[in-house]
């Protein structure tokens, strides 16, 4: 629940930063009012894109044969390691170009072309985080836990964009990116380690070491430290060799994919 909550709560916080920054820019639009409600049109449009994605997915999935979803959620895990990669390289890239950016886009476009891109936006996020979601494995959560776990991610989102809105007194949003841009990658090196154990299980990839050391004198991943350790890092107490491998390819890739980011950023 931890991962899905940090999920929630970054995609969302994203999100309403797109929103903040349209509806700031309109008010001082002329006939303001008549555009800002294109931008909750599509607003609106994109959370029903976004659950529509979802319950597609889930849908999909739930066709499938149980010996067919240990595959899906792999694709997933690689896939959503790999978005988050891809998601902070893009963000990083925009940085402060990004208000200009949607400025810019908005003062080209219609009442509907507003709304599309308010749409688009949304169900960007959206998208990218029922994919995220689904790697985490939260469609083993009941139904209940999942409704808490959106709740409460939501709530965090606003009340962090509220903080980052009030002139960055208390939050700065260079902090605030640049705090979950890590938390990000760490997240995307513990669900390429649980994919990489999944290969290992299904006798796709070979262990080559069994067990690398023995840590769990020190902490043990068991442990509720330790377990919530494991979630955001990939941290585990008897390491097999071939993981590990492949999370240090894996931060040698983004060290390598981020290079241009920093240079575009400055």
């Amino acid at each position: 629940m931890n991962q899905a909550l940090f999920i929630l709560w970054r995609e969302s916080a994203e999100a309403l930063l797109i929103v903040g920054i349209l509806h700031a820019w309109l008010r001082q639009q002329p006939e303001a009012a008549a555009r800002l409600r294109w931008l909750w049109v599509g607003v609106t449009a994109g959370i029903g894109l976004a659950l529509l994605l979802a319950a597609a997915l889930l849908g999909l999935l739930r066709q499938l044969p149980d010996s067919a979803l240990d595959y899906a959620q792999l694709g997933m895990m690689l896939l959503a390691a790999g978005l988050i990669v891809q998601m902070v390289a893009w963000m990083r890239r925009q940085g402060g170009q990004l208000r200009q950016a949607l400025q810019a886009e908005v003062d080209a476009r219609a009442g509907p072309g507003i709304a599309m891109l308010a749409a688009l936006a949304i169900a960007r996020e959206g998208a990218e985080t029922v994919v995220f979601l689904y790697g985490l494995g939260l469609e083993q959560t009941s139904a209940a836990e999942l409704a808490l776990t959106v709740l409460l991610g939501l709530g965090l989102a606003a009340a962090s964009y509220w903080l980052l809105q009030q002139g960055g007194r208390w939050l700065q949003w260079r902090h605030f990116f640049r705090l979950s841009e890590t938390l990000l990658l760490l997240l995307g090196g513990a669900l390429l380690i649980g994919a990489l154990e999944k290969l290992t299980m299904l006798g796709w990839l070979p262990t080559l070491v069994d067990e690398l050391w023995d840590s769990s004198w020190l902490l043990d991943d068991a442990s509720r430290a330790g377990n919530l350790l494991a979630s955001f890092t990939g941290y585990r107490a008897h390491p097999a060799l071939s993981p590990l491998l492949g999370l240090a390819l894996y931060w040698l890739l983004v060290a390598y994919y981020l290079r241009p980011a920093r240079r575009a950023a400055r």
